[in-house]
């Protein structure tokens, strides 16, 4: 009777082969992951500048905060370029501009509101990655 099966020297090949597949595609598939994300930031980033841009169009002043571009009702109160408070006409409100604000894809963090003068209006969003080639995104 003939015995079948692999020897140890044919299952050591095909293991080594694997790990060179994977060794090629491991890195390949995270920096496809990270340039997603990094690509969904920029995404998000455009809506919320989108959204932004459009309470200052219509009440004449920036948000207080990004929870007011989600708000369900017209907020009582803006911020002018100069970081001052100032009040919004409801009939100027046109909102939600949003339904939710969303956060940092790649951090998931939220992202950052600048409420002060010079930068009032002002979103950013965390730096990516950790490595020397992160840069912080910013819209206005």
């Amino acid at each position: 009777m003939k015995k079948r099966g692999f020897t140890l020297a044919e299952i050591m090949t095909v293991v080594a082969i694997m790990g060179m597949i994977a060794t090629i595609a491991v890195p390949q598939y995270v920096n496809t992951v990270r340039r997603s994300r990094e690509d969904a930031l920029r995404s998000n980033l455009a809506v919320v500048r989108a959204a932004v841009d459009a309470y200052r169009t219509d009440t004449g002043v920036f948000p207080s905060s990004l929870a007011d571009v989600a708000a369900a009702t017209a907020p009582a109160n803006g911020l002018t370029e100069a970081g001052s408070s100032s009040a919004i006409t409801t009939s100027d409100w046109r909102g939600p501009y949003l339904r939710t604000v969303p956060t940092d894809p790649v951090s998931s963090a939220a992202f950052t509101y600048t409420t002060t003068s010079p930068n009032v209006g002002r979103v950013t969003a965390s730096a990516i990655g950790n490595d020397s080639r992160s840069v912080a995104f910013s819209t206005y």
